[in-house]
Formats: C-alpha cells, sequence, structure tokens
C-alpha cells in the first residue's frame, strides 16, 4: 500500500496521504471504536 499521495497535476499542494491510507485509518477508526488520532498513530 502506497502511504503518499501521487501528485494530481493540479494547482495547489499534493495530498500527503494517499485515498487508500485515508479509508484504511478511518476503518481501524470504526473498527476498534477509537478516535482519529488515535486511529493515526495506530497505523
Amino acid at each position: 500500500m502506497c502511504w503518499h499521495g501521487s501528485a494530481s497535476g493540479k494547482r495547489g499542494r499534493s495530498p500527503k496521504y494517499s485515498e487508500l491510507a485515508i479509508q484504511f485509518c478511518l476503518t481501524i477508526k470504526g473498527l476498534f471504536n477509537l478516535a482519529l488520532r488515535q486511529a493515526m498513530c495506530m497505523a
């Protein structure tokens, strides 16, 4: 899994995390009933 977001070719800053990494953290958050910050430290 690629954690870092790729350049979109549009103006502005590139995303820090990929869509898959964000989805993974939200899944862990819901599965273990954690706060988002706790889920990010876990991953």
